[in-house]
């Protein structure tokens, strides 16, 4: 009897911290729901800059996977503050992150100039599956870096992407130009890469080719 009694209360200890394991994995943290809850859908939240330490270091920290779930009430706020930030009068961007202003999800809104009417888009969980060999030259800027624009050459022409949307459905797109480059930095803020990166890894490559 002991024995029986003995085997069943490992085995509830056992589903116990295997339950208590996945909470949160594919949701978000307390703090993050405390961040985003804390005013309406309406309200722009804080960007994120490297010009601050704190800041910095989670601008650097990988995103994680978002189940996408449209009755999932605080996932329909954060979608809509993080429109709200981007479109905002001071940031006026064209495409943003979650990890800019905070939250540590895969979740990114891009604004489609391939397009008619260049609508804004939100994208869960996307992921680069292939790029182009024939890269681009573009001006880029970020929301998380203040004051500073630069010339990359090293951005792909063409990406194919995966992602998920808001009700759950996955889909496959290629895309192209000046857009492919808007994903290219926003899927990289869900790395915790920033632009300035790829600048650097550009002049270490010129300053080799130069040696030999």
């Amino acid at each position: 009897m002991r024995k029986s009694i003995l085997a069943a209360f490992i085995f509830l200890l056992v589903i116990g911290c295997s339950s208590i394991k996945g909470i949160g994995k594919d949701s978000f943290s307390s703090n993050e729901n405390s961040l985003i809850n804390n005013a309406d859908s309406l309200t722009p939240m804080r960007v994120y800059k490297i010009t601050n330490k704190k800041d910095s270091l989670l601008l650097r920290t990988n995103s994680s996977y978002i189940k996408p779930d449209p009755n999932n009430r605080t996932l329909q706020i954060f979608v809509k503050r993080l429109y709200a930030t981007v479109r905002d009068s001071i940031s006026m961007g064209v495409g943003i992150a979650a990890p800019q202003v905070g939250v540590l999800k895969n979740i990114i809104w891009i604004q489609r100039f391939d397009k008619e009417l260049f609508p804004f888009e939100v994208y869960l969980n996307p992921q680069i599956i292939k790029y182009s060999k024939e890269t681009q030259t573009v001006k880029e800027g970020c929301l998380s870096i203040p004051n500073r624009t630069d010339t990359l050459n090293s951005r792909a022409q063409s990406i194919t992407i995966e992602y998920d949307t808001m009700y759950g459905e996955h889909k496959t797109e290629t895309v192209e130009n000046f857009t492919s480059v808007i994903f290219q930095h926003e899927i990289d803020h869900l790395n915790g890469i920033l632009y300035l990166d790829h600048l650097e890894k550009e002049f270490r490559d010129s300053k080799k080719r130069k040696i030999n």
